[in-house]
């Protein structure tokens, strides 16, 4: 609909008053003394299409299978909405439009209470499963049972009925309860055989006890090795996870005291480490003074400039030494991406230059010779400052202007 004083649904008089045509008859919809007659109309007419907009968003609910009860509800609130409404449009179309939605929810209810009948019907014979399978685990003989499995298998089940109890169809009462005593008879029958066979497990709890108080008293006994204890201590944490349960107060307990023996250890360590990065702060300062000098090289045009100051930076990159553990990482990242930018100014050349169209109209080989001849030289440095970084790039850059080279010779 065009919002302007022309509109086919409704009109603007000098009042600023505006008028819908809604069933063969006009009324009075609101006023909108400020503004033009297009404007009051415009505004009206938004409110039809928000309108027409709640009526859309209906359809689409009712055709994507929402509740019934849902669109029963919101097809009452919008046939209420649009007996008359302070909009301008074509307001029958939208009734008629909700009136259609009768049979399609009449339809969907229909289909619903199919579909909630077939859920349920699902819904018992999966808590029925369960039930067996539990009634399965309790007939067992408890002395043939393994008990890690059976108790996770337990608890598994135990979980899908919960899950099934939450998120399923609600089952009938006494079909629901008939299910649950049967399910909890079983549990409590396979808790109980559980139980009877752990109560001999003494003499197994007493034997892990005494291995754990052996390897506590070793684990003690590395405390004066300081940080070279470390890869024995790591051994006996492998024989304390092999060493069986010895009841979990007990355990706690044991697991304090070997804790702490380690937890020396790895002071000791970071010890040790805190020197050393105190020790390499200096050298920490001198890289990423480097790496600030080198920073230009990213936006370097000149390739063999930038090449050489790379590897001069190279060089006195690598004696400088160590830094912080911690900053490795960080400083690594910084310097690569350098080398990468200036790997990517000579590849960049090398494209420009492609061998064939070189050979064409600039004479390639005798550029390829020259270029093979600085790379020599670059890699007799390299080798002389035993740069292996600096050695394979030169090498590999070296190989492909030969192989260049051998393709314009042919």
């Amino acid at each position: 609909m065009s919002a302007n004083e022309n509109s086919p649904w409704g009109r603007v008089d000098e009042t600023g008053t505006v008028y819908v045509t809604d069933r063969g008859e006009e009324r009075a919809v609101g006023q909108y003394p400020d503004g033009t007659p297009e404007e009051a109309l415009a505004y009206f007419a938004r409110k039809f299409t928000e309108l027409e907009g709640q009526v859309r968003l209906l359809e689409q609910r009712a055709k994507a299978g929402a509740p019934a009860a849902d669109i029963v509800k919101t097809v009452a609130a919008l046939t209420a909405a649009l007996d008359s409404p302070a909009a301008v449009g074509d307001l029958e179309s939208l009734r008629t439009r909700v009136s259609a939605l009768t049979g399609t929810v009449e339809k969907l209810t229909e289909e619903q209470k199919a579909e909630a009948a077939a859920a349920l019907e699902v819904a018992v014979a999966a808590r029925t499963q369960l039930v067996e399978q539990a009634e399965a685990l309790a007939a067992k003989d408890p002395q043939s049972v393994q008990w890690k499995q059976a108790s996770a298998q337990l608890d598994e089940l135990f979980t899908a009925w919960k899950d099934q109890q939450q998120s399923g169809p609600r089952l009938p009462k006494k079909v629901g309860d008939d299910l649950w005593k049967r399910f909890r008879a079983a549990r409590t029958t396979v808790e109980s055989h559980r139980r009877a066979f752990f109560a001999g497990l003494d003499s197994e709890h007493k034997e892990a006890r005494s291995r754990k108080q052996a390897l506590v008293e070793r684990a003690t006994a590395l405390s004066g090795q300081g940080a070279a204890g470390i890869p024995a201590y790591r051994r006996l944490l492998d024989e304390w996870k092999a060493a069986g349960r010895a009841g979990k107060k007990v355990d706690d307990a044991l697991w304090e005291q070997f804790k702490a023996a380690g937890d020396a250890l790895y002071s000791a360590k970071a010890e040790v480490d805190a020197r050393e990065n105190e020790e390499f702060a200096g050298n920490l300062t001198a890289k990423l003074a480097l790496l600030d000098e080198a920073a230009p090289l990213l936006k370097a045009t000149d390739r063999t400039a930038a090449r050489n100051t790379l590897t001069a930076i190279q060089r006195r990159w690598d004696a400088i030494g160590k830094v912080p553990r911690d900053q490795v990482r960080t400083i690594e990242d910084r310097l690569r991406q350098i080398e990468t930018a200036v790997k990517k100014l000579e590849e960049d050349y090398w494209q420009r230059n492609d061998p064939e169209k070189k050979a064409r109209s600039q004479g390639l080989a005798a550029q390829l010779e020259e270029a093979i001849e600085g790379l020599e030289a670059d890699l007799a440095a390299a080798t002389a400052a035993k740069d292996t970084r600096r050695i394979a790039e030169v090498t590999e850059a070296l190989e492909a202007r030969r192989a260049w080279l051998a393709a314009v010779d042919r």
